[in-house]
């Protein structure tokens, strides 16, 4: 299975023939590029065409992120598997204001499902949760109701405030303390820790639908506007509870993560280098962790199973299978 790369040091990336490597004052690291599906880089990086072109020679995607763990933008190579069919089915689906709708809903019933699993879980080893369980379970009848995409996203926000109201209780440390969600910046360790998180999956859904026929400029629970992508922040929904918030507590509960590894930094806490290490090396190992798959009867990952996502919407979009999103039995 090819893996990601994360690039934390200043330096340069250069390419030699068809070998690449990340040149520091320590010396050069050489990159597997046969081995490597994307790049993701912290750092203050150089690079030039020909590092380019052989990224997009060799399929591998560059993410980058700034010092603040803000995702910036990627070099997304050249579509190889572009579809004009597959863009106009997409396109369809969202100015059809029905069939919009009817898709939107799928990444909120996903997402609802998913957190409604997470909490359960706690509440059903003496966490007192057990309050959000009931008024997520009691929004989530609601969805079906929503004779619009904003009306749906405001069920869908409430049903997360309360959801993010169980972490006090899950998580139980006081230099951890989460007084509810707030972005850019980050005003706490729980917020800090979850915007980096989220900012992972949504890199990681680009990913797999690079791999696909699908665009990623084309959503539908998000508006689709001259923002670069929107899909997979749609796709991404379904997963952030059962992959981002599960390596939070894991990661919370296991005492590697402490205050030390964050930072004040002009009115926000931020992970440091540290930390992020921490955190990355955490989320490779949950994506690479197998379950057994209800349908398939086999093992599969949980990256594997975004993919297996999208290639479900790609038949929802061809009139083949309507879409139904993968939900965690934990």
């Amino acid at each position: 299975m090819k893996k990601t790369i994360y690039v934390f040091n200043d330096g340069e990336f250069k390419r030699k023939d068809n070998t690449l490597y990340f040149e520091t004052e320590e010396g050069k690291k050489y990159i597997p590029v046969e081995d490597v599906k994307e790049i993701i880089v912290f750092g203050e990086v150089t690079l030039n065409k020909r590092f380019l072109e052989f990224l997009t020679q060799k399929e591998i995607i560059l993410h980058f992120l700034n010092n603040y763990g803000y995702y910036t933008g990627s070099y997304y190579p050249r579509e190889h598997l572009n579809s004009g069919y597959m863009i106009l089915r997409q396109a369809e689906h969202y100015l059809d204001g029905v069939k919009r709708l009817v898709l939107a809903k799928c990444f909120v019933r996903g997402a609802s499902a998913n957190m409604l699993e997470v909490i359960s879980y706690y509440a059903n080893r003496g966490k007192e949760v057990q309050k959000q369980v009931e008024a997520i379970s009691n929004l989530t009848e609601r969805l079906e109701d929503s004779k619009a995409v904003d009306e749906l996203m405001a069920i869908e926000g409430n049903i997360r405030d309360h959801y993010y109201q169980s972490f006090n209780a899950i998580i139980g440390k006081a230099e951890f303390d989460f007084q509810g969600r707030n972005r850019r910046p980050p005003r706490d360790r729980i917020n800090a820790l979850i915007s980096f998180g989220n900012t992972l999956a949504y890199m990681a859904v680009l990913s797999e639908i690079y791999k696909t026929h699908l665009d990623p400029r084309i959503g539908y629970l998000h508006t689709t506007n001259f923002r670069r992508f929107t899909l997979n922040l749609d796709v991404a929904e379904i997963f952030k509870p059962i992959l981002v918030d599960r390596v939070i507590f894991s990661l919370l509960g296991r005492n590697m993560l402490r205050a030390g590894h964050f930072e004040n930094k002009t009115q926000s806490i931020i992970m440091n280098d540290k930390g992020r290490k921490i955190f990355v090396e955490e989320w490779e190992n949950k994506l690479r962790t197998t379950i057994k798959h209800r349908q398939l009867g086999r093992e599969v990952s949980y990256r594997r199973i975004i993919r297996m996502d999208l290639y479900k919407l790609e038949k929802h979009l061809m009139g083949e299978k309507g879409f139904k999103p993968f939900v965690s039995r934990w």
